[in-house]
Order: C-alpha cells, then sequence, then structure tokens
C-alpha cells in the first residue's frame, strides 16, 4: 500500500497571529468548526492541505510532544519575478514580520529571502532569476 502525502501541518503559538500572517501571503484559512481555537485549514491549489494546530492542541494529541524553542519549519512560496520577491518581503518586514534574510541573488539561481512566521517558522520568498 503507498500512502498519500496530502497534508502538512504546522504547530503555532497563537493560532489567529498565524491566520494573519499568512493572509499577508495570499493564503486563507477557515477555523474548524469544532475547535476554532485551536485548529484551522488552507486548501491549496496543488490539492496539498496546509493545516495550523496550536500547541495546546499538539501537547493534548500527540503523547510527549513538547513545543520547540525555534521554528523547524521552512515553507517555501515562489513568486513571478524578483521584483515580487522584493515587493513581498518588504511588505512583510513593514507590517511588523520578522526578516531572516534581506533578499539577495543565491547561487542557485534564485531570488531569495526569508521572513519567520509568528512561531519563529522560516518562511521563503524566492523566483527563479532571468536569464540574461
Amino acid at each position: 500500500m503507498q500512502p498519500t502525502f496530502n497534508v502538512l501541518d504546522i504547530a503555532v503559538t497563537d493560532l489567529g497571529a498565524a491566520i494573519d500572517f499568512y493572509r499577508l501571503l495570499g493564503l486563507e484559512f477557515v477555523r474548524d468548526q469544532y475547535m476554532p481555537d485551536d485548529h484551522a485549514d488552507c486548501g491549496l491549489p496543488s490539492g496539498l492541505h496546509l493545516m495550523l494546530d496550536t500547541d495546546d492542541l499538539r501537547t493534548k494529541t500527540t503523547a510527549g510532544w513538547t513545543p520547540p524553542t525555534t521554528g523547524r519549519t521552512f515553507l517555501a512560496f515562489q513568486f513571478d519575478t524578483s521584483a515580487d520577491v522584493d515587493t513581498k518581503y518588504a511588505e512583510l518586514t513593514s507590517a511588523g514580520v520578522a526578516g531572516l534574510q534581506e533578499p539577495f541573488d543565491a547561487p542557485w539561481g534564485m531570488r531569495y529571502a526569508t521572513v519567520a512566521d509568528p512561531a519563529g517558522n522560516g518562511i521563503d520568498l524566492y523566483a527563479h532569476l532571468q536569464a540574461g
């Protein structure tokens, strides 16, 4: 039997702050009707689902789990152009989001930048560099 990977679940410290942050990236989460303070879900165009669970919920449902002291997850969001990466980085950091790496032209052929979501997880912003 072959399993299907279709959900990425991120543990967050503050569900409302996480929803607000990801909205800045264009994602819309729906809070769970049974656990509106602890769980939210967002369907992505690829068919993948991104879920947010509070540390409190994870602690209650996963024996022995404790929240990490820093983020260990990095999500990458692709943009059409280098200018889009620069614009989104400036928009996010102007809104108070912590910038971890200012935009730069990476040696692997991408314009790259990184910010932190409210729980400290890395959020990479990138675009393929134009040839020429």
